[in-house]
């Protein structure tokens, strides 16, 4: 039995530990400037995303169904080119090359946006090419953040990035309808402040990252096999891929997108459609201000632990939508957006954690594009599917559907992780 010489030296002690887990922990220069490089670059891609319906549909006076092949290669378009990517900064340790290679395809697409006007065709292909510069430059740059870092500390280190990240995901929106208030119709001063953050986003991880020695040390010089599809799927093979991907691309199934759960909220409580897009202002807060104090904690209590706790918070907000209608109106709304962002907080970086934990240095960005992958295309499937069962049954059958498989997606993932995933 152990005694404590006074009060004051326990609360002293409580003081620490809470302070360990609610402050920044101390992480690498890599990592703050990926983050400020990932900063700009979602202010520039969040101001122009937030207005693409806008500007398509009322400006460009598109029809829905060609502004749904738009948004569907804005959502879709980087899934695969996260393969090519990952795959190409493997082969000699190019990590900064190739995600500076993806900075700037997004950068000159910001350009594109200026220059191609109302040609409806070549704007597709700009949005074509600001995606699949999205895709190229993820797993890079998550593989420089996890090499940068050390193993115990890959949540904390996750946790920054990302916080700095939605940062920007939360500054675009606000700033694009700033900018449309003070000028209406002001679309082409949108496009060139967005084209101006890019490229300082660019200009961070030009002038300011760098390759970690180890990293170029690990490649191997010995001829590798041409990147494939195939040389990717054996990538499962890495103990522990396997079980990440599965879990991860069957809770990413049954999840509803944000866009469909703010539109099921606004129904529920009958507020201004205007409204929505603070919505997503509000989510990005709450992810931001808690990333990196989620992320220590996943180092502490354990990451898989983290990941699943997180699933079941987004569950209860599902079964929140199951309330009879009204029920709890704008407080639904409010608890609805606190959970989201924390659901965020707790699954998001986490997940690259574990995949950082997992994989060697010589496939980590392979093996974590494959991971994004699979993730990415579990949820554009999975909001189809949630899309045309609210079209047949209605919203509440489309919510409880989705509902129901994340209870069945959790069960499965925790007995994975606990049967075959040994953390740190």
């Amino acid at each position: 039995m152990y005694q404590v010489e006074s009060a004051g030296q326990v609360l002293r002690n409580r003081a620490r530990l809470l302070a360990s887990l609610l402050l920044a922990p101390t992480v690498s220069r890599t990592v703050v400037m990926l983050g400020l490089t990932s900063l700009f670059t979602d202010i520039s891609s969040e101001m122009v995303s937030t207005i693409l319906p806008l500007y398509l549909l009322f400006h460009l006076s598109l029809t829905p169904a060609a502004f749904g092949v738009v948004d569907g290669l804005y959502q879709g378009a980087a899934a695969l080119a996260r393969l090519f990517g990952g795959a190409l900064a493997d082969r000699r340790g190019g990590y900064k090359a190739v995600a500076v290679a993806g900075y700037a395809l997004s950068a000159v697409a910001r350009l594109g946006l200026l220059v191609v006007g109302d040609v409806r065709t070549l704007l597709t292909a700009v949005v074509l090419v600001d995606r699949i510069g999205k895709g190229i430059r993820t797993a890079p740059r998550d593989a420089l953040i996890s090499i940068s870092s050390r193993r115990e500390d890959l949540g904390a280190a996750f946790g920054v990035h990302r916080a700095l990240d939605t940062a920007g995901a939360m500054i675009g929106p606000l700033l694009a309808f700033g900018l449309l208030a003070l000028v209406p119709d002001g679309y082409d001063a949108v496009f060139v402040v967005s084209l101006c953050a890019a490229v300082i986003g660019l200009g961070v991880i030009i002038l300011f990252v760098q390759n970690p020695p180890s990293a170029v040390a690990a490649a191997v010089p010995a001829e590798r096999p041409p990147l494939s599809l195939a040389a990717a799927a054996r990538l499962v093979r890495v103990p522990g891929v396997g079980v990440l991907l599965l879990v991860g691309t069957v809770l990413s199934l049954v999840t509803i997108s944000d866009s469909f759960l703010y539109l099921t909220l606004q129904r529920r409580v009958a507020f201004d459609p205007k409204l929505l897009p603070l919505l997503f202002v509000a989510t990005a807060t709450i992810f931001m201000l808690t990333a990196v104090p989620v992320g220590r904690l996943a180092d502490r209590v354990g990451r898989a632990r983290v990941f699943l706790a997180g699933h079941a918070l987004l569950l209860v907000v599902y079964l929140s939508l199951l309330l009879p209608g009204g029920a709890g109106g704008w407080l639904q709304v409010v608890l609805a957006l606190v959970l989201l962002g924390l659901y965020y907080a707790a699954t998001d970086g986490v997940l690259m954690a574990l995949a950082g934990a997992a994989l060697p240095q010589e496939v980590r960005a392979s093996g974590m594009a494959l991971l994004t992958t699979g993730t990415s295309l579990a949820r554009l499937a999975g909001s189809i599917l949630f899309g045309v069962i609210w079209t047949w049954r209605g919203v509440g059958a489309a919510v409880a559907l989705s509902t129901t498989g994340l209870v069945a997606a959790l069960l499965v993932a925790g007995f994975a992780l606990r049967a075959t995933w040994r953390e740190q």
